[in-house]
């Protein structure tokens, strides 16, 4: 076994054995072999470059939730056009939905194959990829596994297929790096020593990764256990602009600390519609509902597809279904390898740093929505989320075209009398006298509709906003730009 830490190799004999006891196999070594006759090893994957920090964002980076029913599956391709796979769907269907997918996308190579943990509806395709990828096309680079075993027909199945097609694999633990070109790939679990007694969900390997300005948050099926070390280790460095819902929506996952730490954009949770668990949980559900996170799933808007410019992130849907947590069950189910294509649904921006959150006493102009610097009079005003893509017809549902702003200060925030305006210089002005409260939102809508504190409506015959992008500036009162933002 190899395990990478800090640069350093640790090579460790274990032997494999049976009823969920600890152990772990490297390349070439049978599962029941004793491992102290092994002589292959692998070199451990080194730290990624800093190319991926914030502010230095170039290209695309896409994160694909596969429809595989009651499991998950997630495809990552980076701005330098390597990919990722984090788990292959259930046993049940052999990986069977994965490969039509990855064939769809013209993948012909998995780069880094993460295995979130080695319960059988995680791993029920790894032994197929690993087939297809090894004899059909250019190859598995490595395997990335938590190290605790699973004593299942199916974890056999994929140890067998790591030996015969001698593909490396790798123990990876907290404070591990995974190369992944042109993105910062940083893993958060699972700790050393494990937790729980070595419980595989309180044990999946937790990644975050960062583009640009956006991140993404996956826990696999993390539960209380982790989620609380996560917090506790952690805290606000967890923040996120999209955050997979731990273990498929399950009341035991996607805590009320997790959220207010990972502050997610959005939410997407992979499950079946009539999931015998009862996935998404109406727990979690009400948590996400309480913090107004709009939330994808992929049972009714099937496979999910998040593009990140580094600036924004763009979600795009097989099926128009409703966001609101309450209301996803009202959306039809929709069968998993379902190829029908995807159509762009909203943009998301990311939330403010919690440095710049905070006013700043300084001529200095201060940036707090991750924008460009500009001349402002109030760095408070930002951004949480541009709907640029109605459901439907735009014309028809203009009301569904909408920008949310926040006020991130300490203090009432009296925008009366400011504009909002897009590239094409069509202008709003904000009602005289209208306040906004520390830590409240309000969303201007392009259509008609009685403003409320809450909600403001353009009053715009057509769409404002580009589709394919544009964008948004704020004047104040004395026409000096307070906030400008591109999506």
């Amino acid at each position: 076994m190899v395990r990478s830490r800090g640069g350093e190799s640790l090579v460790v004999a274990v032997l494999l054995v049976l009823a969920g006891c600890g152990g772990f196999v490297a390349n070439g070594v049978d599962g029941g072999a004793d491992l102290s006759t092994a002589t292959e090893t692998a070199t451990p994957p080194t730290a990624t470059p800093d190319a991926g920090s914030p502010g230095a964002a170039n290209g695309t980076l896409e994160v694909h939730f596969i429809n595989v029913g009651q499991s998950v599956a997630t495809l990552l391709v980076s701005p330098d056009n390597e990919t990722m796979l984090i788990d292959s769907g259930d046993f049940t269907d052999d990986g069977e939905y994965v490969l039509q997918y990855l064939d769809r996308q013209g993948i012909d190579r998995i780069d880094h194959f993460v295995v979130s943990h080695n319960d059988a509806d995680h791993i029920g395709g790894n032994a197929a990829v690993i087939r297809r990828y090894e004899t059909e096309k250019n190859g598995v680079g490595a395997v990335y596994d938590p190290g605790i075993a699973a004593s299942t027909q199916t974890y056999g199945r994929y140890l067998d297929a790591v030996e015969a097609h001698d593909v490396t694999l790798y123990e990876t633990r907290e404070g591990d790096r995974i190369p992944f070109a042109g993105v910062k790939t940083t893993v958060l679990g699972p700790p050393e020593p494990y937790l729980e007694n070595a419980a595989r969900n309180e044990n999946s390997i937790v990644l975050r990764i960062e583009h640009g300005e956006t991140s993404f948050l996956f826990t696999g099926d993390a539960e209380d256990d982790q989620e609380a070390y996560l917090v506790d280790t952690y805290g606000a460095a967890l923040g996120s602009t999209v955050l997979k819902a731990g273990h498929h929506g399950s009341a035991s996952s996607t805590s009320g600390p997790l959220l207010d730490a990972a502050d997610p954009r959005t939410v997407v949770v992979s499950s079946a519609y009539d999931s015998q668990y009862g996935h998404p949980d109406n727990e979690t559900l009400q948590r996400l509902a309480a913090r107004s996170t709009p939330t994808y799933w992929t049972a009714t808007h099937g496979d999910t597809v998040l593009t990140s410019n580094g600036t924004a992130v763009t979600v795009s849907t097989q099926r128009a279904a409703p966001t609101d947590p309450l209301s996803l069950r009202a959306g039809d189910p929709i069968v998993p390898g379902a190829t029908e294509p995807v159509t762009q649904r909203a943009t998301y921006l990311p939330r403010s740093s919690p440095r710049t959150d905070t006013p700043v006493a300084t001529d200095t102009p201060v940036v707090t929505d991750g924008g460009t610097p500009t001349e402002n009079t109030s760095g408070d005003l930002v951004i949480d989320r541009v709907r640029a893509d109605a459901a439907g017809d735009d014309r028809d549902n203009l009301n569904d075209e909408f920008v949310v702003f926040r006020n991130a200060g300490a203090e009432p925030l009296e925008i009366g009398g400011w504009t909002v305006a897009d590239e094409a210089d069509h202008t709003y002005t904000v009602p005289d006298g209208f306040t906004l409260d520390p830590g409240t939102t309000v969303t201007l809508h392009t259509g008609s509709g009685t403003d409320t504190d809450t909600d403001l409506y353009w009053g715009s015959g057509r769409p404002i906003w580009n589709n394919g992008g544009d964008t948004v500036t704020v004047t104040d009162a004395d026409n000096e730009t307070v906030l400008e933002r591109s999506y």
